[in-house]
């Protein structure tokens, strides 16, 4: 198993997605707000090495945020 431990593997968690000209982005300041796709009760996206694996949903506990695996995607092919 010590093999494993040397992997990396790259989590994203996706809260949702927007798309907007370069320079609107580059005018944003300290606490602006960008809109995104996605309800507060939608699924997260989970992907590993670009490659959606799971659904999600965030939960506070003790102050601190968590992704909670709700259910794995469906894999294609």
């Amino acid at each position: 198993m010590s093999t494993l431990d040397n992997i990396e593997v790259d989590i994203t968690v996706e809260l949702g997605a927007t798309t907007m000209p370069i320079h609107h982005l580059l005018r944003m300041g300290r606490g602006a707000v960008i809109e995104l796709d996605a309800l507060e009760d939608d699924p997260l996206n989970i992907y590993a090495n670009n490659t959606l694996i799971a659904h999600g949903e965030v939960t506070v506990e003790d102050g601190h945020l968590r992704v909670v695996i709700s259910h794995k995607a469906m894999r294609r092919g």
